[in-house]
């Protein structure tokens, strides 16, 4: 097995059980023996448990940029729908994990924030990622005709963010996807509205 194998093998098995148990929780043993590596091989890649930390955060920045990008370039589909789509993918996954697992990155945000500055700068990096693709999505809806909204696309990409992160904790804590259908139908019929037409009434 070669040597980027061996780190993406761990980097996947360790991304799980953090992902179901979190960092602190989470032993170096328990990642070795779940990537089938001896622990020797874990220092090899990663010296120290915080730097193994970054890096499954990089791992998962980096894999669900490309989430996020296969959903938002969707040209067959308006910019909100295009929105709607991420969403019911959000709760799909939910539902597939029997709300075991959230987002990782909300997850550690909550459980490392106050503890590590190195993680609370990263992730902090991530959601800022997310929010500026979320406000050109929503730019893009309105210079297109799609919504009408007194707040600016920056604003409602915070919204968007925020509501998302605590909708899918919610759901974790109720096993249930009620949070997030609430939240995503507040989103739409209250927030992202649809346009006037010239008679006055909603299009």
């Amino acid at each position: 097995m070669s040597k980027r194998d061996t780190r993406t093998d761990i980097l996947i098995a360790g991304t799980d059980i953090i992902a179901r148990f979190g960092f602190n929780a989470t032993g170096i043993d328990a990642v070795s023996k779940a990537a089938g590596v001896p622990k020797g091989s874990f220092y090899h890649f990663f010296p120290s448990k915080e730097a193994f930390g970054l890096a499954v955060l990089d791992s998962f920045a980096e894999r669900y940029a490309q989430r996020l990008d296969d959903f938002f370039s969707d040209e067959s589909v308006p910019h909100l729908q295009r929105l709607h789509n991420y969403l019911d993918y959000n709760m799909g996954r939910l539902v597939k994990n029997s709300f075991s697992k959230g987002c990782l990155a909300g997850s550690l945000g909550q459980e490392l924030s106050d503890q590590h500055e190195v993680f609370r700068l990263r992730i902090e990096d991530i959601f800022q990622t997310w929010k500026s693709l979320f406000a050109d999505c929503f730019r893009a809806a309105k210079a297109a005709g799609e919504m009408q909204s007194n707040q600016t696309p920056e604003q409602l990409a915070e919204f968007l963010l925020t509501g998302l992160e605590g909708a899918v904790l919610r759901a974790k804590v109720m096993k249930s996807l009620k949070p997030m259908r609430e939240f995503v139908n507040i989103l739409y019929s209250h927030i992202l509205t649809a346009p006037i037409n010239k008679q006055g009434e909603a299009s």
